[in-house]
């Protein structure tokens, strides 16, 4: 195949709005692998979540998780490279959502600290339970024993614009992303999906032109923009399908296995 190292995003590109892995794109990716290509997601999901996506595939291989912050190999869930951050950076931000009631958690590479797990909101305990992930509490930075790769905020769409847009004039210590419509991501200023894919491909030998992503939102910019072909969703914003190099079907239309079908296996 032209493409040997095949990127894929989760959460509206791979999957369903039910959050559901169609058979369609499961056959696809199958196909693929069979003929030896390598399909790995980057997703803004932690690796504990995203894994059992590609156990449902069949897949070993790799996660690159949280934006790219941690890069994971599936068989032995070993972190083979991360962007650890500068937690106690992290305090003011944490003071401003905690003066606001803004939600918010901290995570290692497999491991997720909300402020107090036994106070959690509906909406919060709806989104860990729909995500399958369970977090724990907060403990003090000194405490922790892996590196934090990403802090996320958890809102409401207009609550988030507010916090991007102040948290804009602050000094800029982290990367800061819209990774979907609810949510903002602070990482190291080095952390992308995109980097974390240059990384990748660089350690497995295969050059840039023979990598292809498929995304739908803003934190997949980076990766579209880094590999020989990126492939937006139609359900993507149009500043992502300005980015990509071609556009597939919606996630609920079966568009991964569409471009897998015309650029891998046509």
């Amino acid at each position: 195949m032209k493409y040997k190292l095949i990127a894929l995003d989760v959460d509206g590109t791979l999957l369903d709005d039910d959050h559901q892995l169609s058979e369609e794109n499961k056959q696809a990716v199958a196909e693929v692998t069979r003929l030896g290509g390598l399909i790995v997601l980057c997703t803004g999901r932690s690796p504990q979540n995203s894994i059992p996506f590609m156990q449902e595939m069949g897949l070993s291989g790799y996660v690159l998780g949280h934006n790219g912050a941690a890069t994971v190999r599936v068989e032995d869930r070993k972190v083979l490279h991360q962007y650890g951050m500068d937690a106690r950076g992290l305090d003011p931000y944490i003071s401003y959502c905690r003066e606001r009631g803004i939600h918010f958690d901290v995570n290692t590479a497999f491991d997720m600290y909300v402020d107090n797990v036994e106070h959690l909101t509906e909406e919060a305990n709806y989104m860990y339970e729909h995500f399958r992930i369970m977090p724990a509490s907060l403990p003090a930075w000194e405490d922790f024993r892996e590196p934090v790769v990403k802090f996320t905020v958890f809102s409401k769409p207009d609550i988030l614009d507010e916090a991007q847009q102040e948290w804009g004039t602050w000094t800029r210590q982290f990367n800061i992303l819209r990774s979907g419509e609810f949510f903002v991501d602070l990482m190291h200023p080095d952390s992308s999906k995109g980097n974390a894919l240059m990384n990748l491909a660089n350690q497995l030998e295969i050059p840039r032109h023979e990598v292809l992503s498929i995304g739908n939102y803003y934190n997949d910019i980076s990766m579209l923009t880094y590999a020989g072909l990126g492939v937006a969703m139609d359900n993507s914003p149009v500043e992502v399908k300005a980015a990509a190099d071609a556009i597939t079907g919606t996630n609920n239309q079966h568009g991964v296995r569409d471009a897998l079908l015309k650029y891998c296996l046509a």
